[in-house]
């Protein structure tokens, strides 16, 4: 037997689900290594998969995670937890030892996803799927094509005796009321992190009026209300009155470039107004955008997508720092106000609905891993044997985000071999 057949393969742990995290975990286990992956959601595809479109080939991006989930389904060098997250990091490069603790699912394997328990649930709970703007039952499937194709019931809104109401629809025997939190550790070679990032909380721009004015929302729940299977079937819509959207301002850098909130450039924020403009020009070739930013970036090949975008008539882009959105007087109408840098004018706009194109804060900005390093802004860094990749480590959009764990593949597989 040759030297090379002798070499035990590479183990990974990779944390995170999204699609740096499906993308590394596929790519590490069709080179031979064996790839444990940790999601804390009860789901697989991370942000992306509640996107209603993405670059660069703006479609459904349920298309390109079906492959990695079919790619996921048949490797069986592939192991996930889901509804998991991890708790610590020891050791070193080509020995860590990682433990993980699984949070109850309430659901087991026997789940055939037949809805029967959804709708026998006499409980209810906001869909942070879709950003607060629906409800689900407190026994649900994340979404539609959610991955893996399992029920999960909300302790957290499932209270006294409710669970049994489920337990008693389920002809699988598939509620397990009694499951309890645990812990498991797992022994690795390499450790990547792919834990993403999240929307910046919009509660905490004043001026923008997130929360307190009606018909102001983020670009995320803007992707949520443009998609099928969003809140409203896709129909655009303003959230206080169901009034179909004809005037709508995009307001650019809402949290980011600023030392008070994200001082960096979160990247994706301009192509995703640019691609929401698109949303509502389609859907109604009336219906007009505003769009006021302080710097447009589109980096590299979607520069094209930009000029597309802006040579359309019922689209305005206003060079101008936004000072103020309040409520117009007697109506569900929102009035923004701002400075034009290119005129010197001040700009007072009224419009059915605000998008505030909110920034991306890595996740490891609210919650820090014990063994992981990060800069100042929470994103973290690349070590000898952890290995940062995809929105974990720097904004970047799809795209980049697949290319970049494959960088990362390349990096924790030698650090198996090493040992």
């Amino acid at each position: 037997m040759s030297e090379q057949n002798n070499k035990q393969a590479s183990r990974i742990l990779v944390i995170g689900g999204g699609f740096s995290g499906l993308t590394t975990a596929v790519d590490a286990a069709e080179t031979g290594a064996e790839v444990i992956v940790v999601e804390r959601n009860p789901y697989l595809g991370g942000r992306v998969a509640q996107l209603n479109k993405y670059f660069p080939k703006l479609c459904p991006p349920i298309c390109g995670l079906e492959i990695n989930f079919r790619r996921i389904k048949t490797n069986p060098s592939i192991s996930f937890y889901t509804m998991a997250e991890v708790d610590n990091i020891t050791g070193g490069p080509g020995d860590y030892s990682v433990t993980v603790k699984l949070n109850p699912r309430y659901v087991n394997d026997n789940c055939v996803a037949c809805n029967a328990c959804a709708e026998a649930c006499p409980a209810e709970r906001p869909n942070e799927y879709n950003f607060g703007m629906d409800t689900t039952k407190a026994a649900y499937l994340p979404f539609t094509q959610a991955f893996p194709q399992k029920y999960v019931i909300d302790s957290a809104h499932c209270k006294g005796d409710c669970g049994k109401a489920c337990q008693t629809a389920c002809k699988y025997d598939a509620i397990d009321l009694g499951m309890k939190a645990g812990t498991i550790t797992v022994k690795v070679d390499s450790v990547v992190v792919a834990t993403g990032w999240n929307p910046y909380d919009a509660n905490k721009l004043d001026i923008l009026g997130f929360g307190k004015v009606k018909n102001v929302i983020t670009n995320m729940m803007m992707e949520r209300l443009a998609s099928p299977a969003g809140p409203t079937a896709g129909k655009l819509v303003r959230p206080s009155d169901g009034k179909p959207v004809q005037t709508v301002a995009f307001v650019q850098c809402a949290g980011s470039r600023d030392e008070n909130h994200l001082p960096f450039c979160s990247y994706i924020c301009c192509l995703a107004s640019l691609k929401q403009a698109t949303y509502i020009r389609e859907q109604n070739p009336e219906s007009k955008v505003r769009i006021f930013y302080i710097d447009i970036r589109t980096p590299g090949r979607y520069e094209k997508f930009y000029w597309k975008v802006k040579d359309d008539p019922n689209v305005t882009l206003t060079k101008g720092k936004v000072a103020s959105v309040v409520q117009a007087e007697g109506s569900d109408d929102v009035v923004v106000i701002a400075e034009d840098m290119m005129t010197g004018d001040k700009v007072k706009v009224k419009v059915d609905m605000v998008v505030l194109a909110t920034g991306m804060e890595p996740a490891g900005a609210a919650k820090k891993l014990s063994g992981v390093d990060y800069n100042e802004n929470g994103f973290a860094l690349s070590g000898t044997g952890v290995f940062a990749t995809g929105c974990s480590k720097n904004p970047m959009d799809v795209a980049k985000s697949g290319q970049d764990a494959t960088g990362a593949v390349m990096r924790a597989i030698q650090t198996g071999q090493r040992r």
